[in-house]
């Protein structure tokens, strides 16, 4: 195998084969060391896995766009919060008392609209300031979760709508609803970085923002309207996920923004930008839900898994690193 053709398929083809390994071993390793009697790679197991991967798969996407254009944004998880106490809490309210289940895509198009306005903001900043986005968007993590806290009063959001539940949990060809969001929002984002100039200059903007100035791509525009798809997309795993809870705590969607990023990073986007893939990230958010699946089914506990995917990820980083160190002695030769 030529080094380059190696290099490519550690990039993009390597999370494939570790997720055929996880399934491999937790197979093997179930059957000594599960409680349960139900196999880990069982239709109805795999089938929730997909479905549980969606929150976080959802923004996930949006996340690859923002750190391929050479930014990242840390405030999803708060986004995704807030999101949800505007969604469920905007059913409740007396102006629209006489809408019956048509509240539902109002309070929907609400949730939407508030993350697409925090992500604006997120990217105005960013644009105008030239701030770097991690400083600007750890400060609105910090901003966004406080405004959570104060909505209700630290207290739950809770409105359960049966037609909402019914929706949440219906299946179509055995899918449950979440997946097909994730299908349909992994098919989308692939379309726009593959298919589209929008995808093309996110590219080129990170890979050598001053290059792209030159070449009269207006980087300022461009990194608001990622921002901004971000934050729609981090509202609408909100809309998804508590469509089917109907209860939202202030605390919710903590970490996500860590999670999201392991996923992203395990599927080979590079932290300095230029350089990822929407099916690869993909990969990456069914590999660490694998992963937390199968600790779980043998029996670890939430620390356990948190350290195993703590050090793959320090892993991955040094092999990015290794690589991309390796690409740049090749272009000095």
């Amino acid at each position: 195998m030529q080094p380059s053709t190696l290099k490519i398929f550690l990039k993009s083809g390597a999370i494939w084969g570790f997720i055929v390994f996880e399934l491999i071993f937790f197979t093997v390793a179930g059957q000594f060391l599960s409680l349960s009697e139900t196999a880990f790679m069982d239709v109805d197991n795999m089938l929730l896995l997909f479905k549980q991967s969606a929150p976080i798969g959802i923004i996930a996407m949006g996340m690859t766009i923002v750190m391929i254009n050479g930014n990242i944004d840390l405030s999803v998880g708060a986004t995704y919060a807030l999101s949800a106490v505007v969604m469920l809490d905007s059913m409740t309210w007396p102006i629209f008392a006489g809408l019956g289940d048509w509240v539902i895509p109002v309070a929907w198009a609400l949730a939407l609209l508030t993350g697409t306005v925090l992500g604006a903001i997120n990217g105005l900043i960013v644009w105008k300031t030239g701030v770097d986005a991690f400083i600007v968007t750890l400060g609105a993590m910090l901003g966004y979760r406080g405004l959570v806290f104060m909505y209700n009063g630290e207290q739950p959001t809770s409105h359960l709508n049966w037609t909402l539940v019914d929706f949440a949990e219906a299946q179509f060809l055995g899918l449950h609803s979440a997946t097909w969001f994730l299908l349909l929002v992994t098919a989308v984002i692939w379309f726009l970085m593959n298919r589209t100039v929008h995808g093309r200059n996110a590219y080129a903007i990170g890979n050598n923002r001053e290059a792209a100035v030159n070449a009269g791509i207006r980087v300022g525009p461009h990194m608001l309207i990622n921002f901004m798809i971000i934050g729609f997309l981090a509202a609408l795993s909100a809309v998804v996920f508590y469509s089917e809870s109907g209860s939202v705590n202030p605390n919710d969607g903590m970490l996500y923004e860590l999670w999201v990023i392991t996923a992203v990073v395990l599927g080979g986007t590079k932290l300095a930008g230029g350089a990822g893939s929407i099916i690869s990230t993909f990969g990456g958010v069914l590999a660490i839900q694998l992963l937390r699946k199968g600790l779980s089914h043998i029996g670890a506990d939430t620390s356990t898994v948190n350290l195993v995917i703590g050090l793959i990820l320090i892993a991955v980083l040094l092999l990015d690193r290794q690589l991309n160190t390796k690409g740049k002695e090749e272009l000095k030769i």
